[in-house]
Formats: C-alpha cells, structure tokens, sequence
C-alpha cells in the first residue's frame, strides 16, 4: 500500500526531497505519490518521512485512506474547539 497526497497540498516541498524512494513528484494541481515507488519508508524509518514534515493536516492518507496527519495533530488543539472559536468569531 501507498501514501497519497490529496487535493488540500500547498506544493510547500517539504516532502518531496525527504522521500527515501523517490516516490514523490511534481504535478498539476498538487504533488502525487508514485503507489508503485511508494514503500511507507519500511526499513528506512519509523515512520513515513512525507508526513512527518507535512506543514497541512489530512493532505496526506496512509495506505487505509486515514489522515497521516488528523485535523488537531500539529496544532495540538483539538478540533471542536477550532470550530468553536470560529463560531465566536463569526457571531461577532
């Protein structure tokens, strides 16, 4: 199984150079990863090296289609309270 990048990438570049497979590119609107390059960084790292360096949450799915990186896993806020702050502010 393969990471995929979704549509909500910003084509930052954090990730491409940090593949140990080279399984990520460049393309039109936003960066992809090669499913047949893709090797999860088994037997390179812990852990998938495009999503630990990923700036945006949920841009990029494990190979189960889950977020690597869940709304409120960089921030450490949790998301109800986001929504919640947001809610305030717009009721301004």
């Amino acid at each position: 199984m393969a990471y995929t990048i979704i549509d909500t990438c910003t084509n930052c570049y954090a990730c491409e150079p940090l593949c140990p497979s080279d399984a990520i590119y460049v393309a039109t609107p936003h960066f992809l990863v090669d499913a047949k390059k893709c090797t999860e960084c088994e037997g390179d790292y812990a852990d998938a090296q495009c999503a630990s360096i990923c700036p945006i949450e949920g841009a990029i799915l494990n190979g189960l289609g889950e977020e690597a990186n869940p709304p409120g896993s960089l921030t450490g806020i949790p998301p109800q309270k986001i929504a919640a702050e947001m809610a305030n502010i717009q009721a301004r």
